[in-house]
Order: C-alpha cells, then structure tokens, then sequence
C-alpha cells in the first residue's frame, strides 16, 4: 500500500489541524505556549498563527505578561469562525439554538408546529430565524442536527420511522442540505439526550451506560464503551416496543401506546395508574410530584409505577450490564432522586445487575442540547478538516 510523502504542504495542514484543536481545548495560549504544545519551533508557530489570523480563524484576544520583557500576546479560535444549528423537532413544535465554534449558545427560537404541512419549510424558517436571532447570517452556519422522535438510517442518514411526524419520511435530510446549503442530520431525540447526559449531566466520564426516556413517548439511549449504540437499522433502544407481562400481546409496532412497555409507562399510562391510587393530575409529572408529598396512597403509586419502570430497565440491563441508568424525559426528571432509588431496588429483585439509577442531570430542553453539541461537532469536523 502506498503512503503520501510527508509533503511541506501536507505538514501544513497537520500542524494547522492540531493547533486550532489545542486553541480550542486549551486557549487562550501564547506563540511560545503553542509552539511548545506542538512541538514547532519558534517560527514555523509563528508563521502557523499568521496563517490561521489570515483566514480568520485565529485572533489576538489579549496578552500575558512573561515576568521578562514585553507581554505576550494570547490567540484563541475565533468563536464566529463557524456556526452550528441544533432542533429539537416534536409533534407539538419546534425549538432550534444556534452555537458558534466553541459551543457558546448566541440564539434561540421557538415555535409551534400546527398548520405546518411541509417540514422542509418549516425547518428553512426556523433556522432562517435562529440565525437572525443571533446575527448570523444563515449562509454561514455549516451544520444543522434535527432531534426528532423517530429511527433513523445509520447507513444513509435518512429518516426510516417517525410514527408522531406525518410527512418526515426518506429524501428529507438531502432536500433540507440542498436548501440550507450545509451539512444536516437527523438524530433520534433520545440519542440526543444522551449526548447530553454524557457532555454535561449525570453521566459525565461513563462509558457503558443507558438513558431510559419516560413521557409521551418512551424511548432508550444506549452507551457501550463510550459509543453510542444505533444498531444495524437505527432502531436500538426503541424500547417502548418492548413485550411487557402485564401489557397486551402481541404488541402492535403501528401503535405501541396499546401494547408493550409504553401501554406500562408512558405519560398516559401514568395519569391512569395515578388516578387509581386516588391521585388526579393534569399530567405525568404532576401525578408524581403530587404523590412525593402525599401520604400513603402517593408512595403505593410510586411503587407500582418503579416496578413497571423496572421491568424495562432489567431487561436492558441483563443484556448489557452497564454502570449506570439515567431516567429522563417528563417523569424520570419529575421522580427525582426517589423514584431513581425505587427503580434501582426493584431492578436488583429482577435481575442479577446492580446498576446506579440516577434522575437526569440536564434540566433544561436536554434534546436541543443534544442537538446543539453534535452540530457543533460536526461543524468543527468540518473547518478543521477544510485546513
């Protein structure tokens, strides 16, 4: 097999490639600070940097005194180098973030999705506006990533299932990169919330973990040595499908709110079974809440509810072991730090696992978010990649 010569141009672009990341992990740093993390001498950094300010992507945001002789000056990437847009998509409605290079959030939108037939409309405009928000004409940002409920194609990256999104279907993701003129992805919005979970909630430095997400829908992320797990066809974790005893059988894959573990847990089954304990709400999370303050009646409730919980978290768990459980969506971050304990108790009497089960730690829109550090990544992939 041959090899391509270490070329001065193709050094170039190495050593472009691994100073913007090193300014983007450990910035701001000075020429000296640069060269020595690198490994150039004196004047191949400097030459580096003037390369990189010519282009924009670098600039003097300071300087450090050196004790001896004049301050030196202090580089770091230029935050607006590169945009990112991440979108949270749901039957309900839409919420979009725009982030520049270094992740920093500079606009956010949101807005309902009723009356909007055509989806590559509607997500045109809402990153149209999410740009303007933030000033950015929508020209330069480089990625998009759309959370949706729903599986997608590993393999193609196009949109295989989306039962709550009538018209998202196979041929969306090229219309939307053709319109916008930038990269886009769809990702399952579970998934998402994992990326999340892993960047900056409760399952920080895990490498084998899963996030069981509980409301309208009920979906799971699965980690496995610091990967995320999609499966062969984008399905993994599309546990609401999951025959369950207790559920109707054989389940029905066009409508899994009538069988399976999502007739168990879902958002409307919690109401249901609240309500048989003698707990009205409006909600599942406000049935929950309401049962962590009341008296008997509240904590029966809870019970039955982490013993259905359970049930699904012991058949993940018994297949792949992980370390940790996050619950998530509108009732695992409503049961807090109690429910995550009775869930925990009830899967060691299922089960020979003994898995952590902690409430998520990302309380706000842990989708977008989602959405926002993966677009951001790809983005980054991207500008380096064009060095």
């Amino acid at each position: 097999m041959s090899r391509q010569p270490g070329t001065p141009s193709l050094l170039r672009v190495m050593n472009d490639r691994s100073a913007l990341e090193l300014l983007l992990r450990e910035g701001p740093l000075t020429r000296v600070e640069l060269g020595k993390r690198t490994g150039l001498s004196k004047v191949t950094a400097s030459q580096l940097l003037a390369r990189l300010q010519e282009r924009e992507l670098v600039e003097a945001v300071g300087t450090r005194s050196t004790g001896r002789g004049p301050s030196a000056e202090l580089y770091a990437l230029r935050p607006g180098c590169s945009y990112a847009v991440g979108v949270q998509m749901n039957p309900d409605g839409v919420r979009a973030a725009v982030a520049d290079v270094t992740g920093a959030v500079a606009g956010q939108v949101q807005r309902s999705a009723e009356g909007a037939g055509d989806p590559r409309q509607l997500i045109h405009d809402t990153t149209v506006a999410v740009a303007a928000e933030a000033g950015v004409a929508v020209q330069d940002v480089d990625a998009v990533v759309i959370g949706m409920p729903g599986v997608v194609d590993p393999a193609t990256g196009d949109i295989e299932l989306s039962f709550d999104l009538p018209g998202w279907q196979r041929g969306l993701r090229a219309l939307l990169a053709a319109d916008l003129g930038c990269d886009v992805t769809f990702d399952n919005d579970v998934n998402l919330a994992a990326i999340a979970e892993r960047a900056e909630g409760a399952a920080r430095n895990v490498d084998d973990m899963v996030l069981l997400w509980v409301g309208r829908g009920v979906g799971l992320a699965v980690v496995l040595s610091g990967h995320l797990h999609r499966g062969a066809t984008g399905a993994a974790g599309e546990i609401g499908y999951l025959p369950m005893p207790g559920a109707p059988s054989p389940a029905d894959v066009e409508r899994p709110a009538r069988g399976a573990l999502q007739s168990l847990v879902g958002a409307a089954a919690v109401v249901e079974l609240a309500a048989e304990h003698g707990i009205v709400a409006a909600d599942a999370a406000a049935a929950i809440k309401d049962a962590s303050v009341g008296a008997a009646a509240g904590t029966q409730f809870l019970d039955e509810l982490a013993e259905r919980l359970a049930l699904g978290v012991a058949s993940v768990c018994a297949v792949v072991d992980p370390a940790l459980v996050v619950l998530a969506g509108e009732v695992g971050s409503a049961g807090g730090e109690r429910l995550a304990a009775m869930v925990a108790d009830a899967v060691r009497r299922i089960a020979p696992v003994h898995p952590q089960v902690v409430p998520t730690a990302v309380d706000e829109a842990p989708v977008l978010r989602g959405a926002v550090l993966r677009a951001v990544e790809h983005a980054r992939d991207d500008l380096f990649a064009a060095t």
